[in-house]
């Protein structure tokens, strides 16, 4: 196992990637996605949909998605389409400018709609609904619809909180969902570096849809799908809430540590962190026999797991006298195969790592007005019948208008009604 390859420069990183797929591909290449979405969490549950070989498509308003306005830009993008952010989350789709709030462009939508399997929005609730286009009207004219959607705090179509008219965030959703309540250091609370409240609703929806998709294909009955952004960071905060039901405990803060294991959590070498996870009898005693103190095995401190939690500040100890004095690439070579170790990572340790390389966990995507492809994420689910994967960049606002709307035979459409 090893992580010290020549660490690129950013702008040459994209040599390193995957090259993108040649064409849409996946288990759901016969679905076709209508996607309202907008900000990070609706687009990310598009995006994996996407990933998956679904054809999506996004609407957009005539000023596009707000994060489209949002950089960072290359050193060689002169153009400004839209930056990091964007392109991030919303490869593989095809973006169309209609506005659900313009009644010609609402007829264009519902035909569209008419054809679709899935709808996905994450507007604050009632929004689509003030907009002539409620879940109940795009059910009368497609039964199968699979209509999914993200909220702060869910729809009252599935339950109705005093909170449903508030908006929310990233970091609310964290807050409010018990995740800050115990992430960072003692006295020192903090968010989860990635935006979990965002991202973990977004994959929760998608498993949701998934499910909703299943049952319409099997008995031609759709359903309105809901993910709140906090009931879903309070699942992800699962060990939080059975431990006070069985103890009392209130978790709070505490690094790296695991509340119950021990070793179990990062610890220091001379060039960095590496986690070191041995609870069980056989890992420990393979760590002792690697650091030299086998006889901490049958010592009465650390001879099983409950004591070595008690006595957790020796264990941290011993075990950071032997990494210390040591690299992070010489503890996991002495370990490697024998203890779960591994080193603690940044974005350029990523760019090198063999894993990385070999699970093509990067992909080079192009970009419009760039002469570089930039590098993101590729996706993690692997099919090995049907593959999918990253295919196309991010759209340019409405680059895919006159061709979506004929392929739905809405070049020209007049207003119609279907009940």
């Amino acid at each position: 196992m090893t992580e010290q390859r020549e660490r690129p420069d950013h702008t040459h990183a994209h040599e390193h990637a995957a090259p993108m797929r040649a064409a849409r591909g996946g288990p759901l290449a016969d679905i076709k996605v209508i996607d309202f979405t907008q900000a990070l969490a609706g687009p990310y549950c598009t995006m994996m949909l996407a990933d998956m070989g679904a054809d999506v498509i996004k609407i957009e308003p005539a000023k596009g998605d707000g994060p489209r306005l949002l950089g960072p830009h290359t050193e060689l993008d002169d153009e400004h389409h839209f930056g990091g952010y964007f392109a991030s989350i919303n490869r593989n789709k095809r973006s169309v400018v209609l506005d659900i709030s313009v009644e010609a462009d609402r007829v264009k939508l519902l035909a569209m709609i008419d054809e679709a399997d899935i709808v996905v929005e994450n507007f604050r609730a009632g929004v689509m609904d003030r907009n002539s286009m409620s879940y109940e009207t795009l059910r009368a004219r497609n039964p199968k619809l699979v209509y999914g959607a993200i909220r702060g705090f869910g729809d009252p179509r599935t339950g109705q909180s005093p909170y449903s008219d508030w908006p929310a965030y990233d970091v609310v959703a964290q807050a409010m969902g018990g995740v800050i309540s115990y992430t960072g250091s003692p006295g020192n609370l903090v968010s989860a570096g990635p935006s979990i409240g965002d991202l973990y609703p977004a994959t929760m929806l998608v498993a949701g849809i998934l499910g909703a998709l299943h049952h319409a294909q099997r008995t031609g009955e759709g359903q309105f799908v809901d993910v709140a952004m906090t009931d879903a960071l309070m699942a992800l905060s699962e060990s939080l809430i059975w431990r006070y039901s069985y103890t009392g405990e209130i978790q709070a803060p505490r690094g790296t540590r695991h509340p119950s294991l021990c070793p179990f959590e990062v610890y220091k070498t001379a060039t960095g962190g590496i986690a070191i996870a041995a609870p069980g009898e056989g890992h420990w005693a393979a760590l002792c026999g690697v650091i030299g103190r086998d006889d901490l095995v049958s010592d009465d401190r650390t001879r099983s797991s409950r004591r070595r939690v008690e006595n957790r500040e020796m264990v941290r100890e011993v075990i950071e006298e032997w990494t210390t004095k040591r690299t992070q690439q010489e503890v996991v070579d002495a370990l490697a195969g024998k203890v779960p170790v591994g080193p603690v990572l940044d974005a350029p340790a990523l760019f090198a790592s063999e894993h990385v390389r070999a699970r093509e966990m990067l992909v080079a995507v192009e970009h419009p007005g760039s002469s570089r492809p930039v590098v993101t994420p590729n996706t993690p689910i692997r099919f090995t019948a049907t593959p999918g994967g990253v295919y196309r960049r991010a759209p340019i606002l409405g680059e895919h208008t006159a061709e979506v709307l004929a392929e739905f035979g809405l070049v020209t459409v007049d207003p119609i009604s279907k009940s």
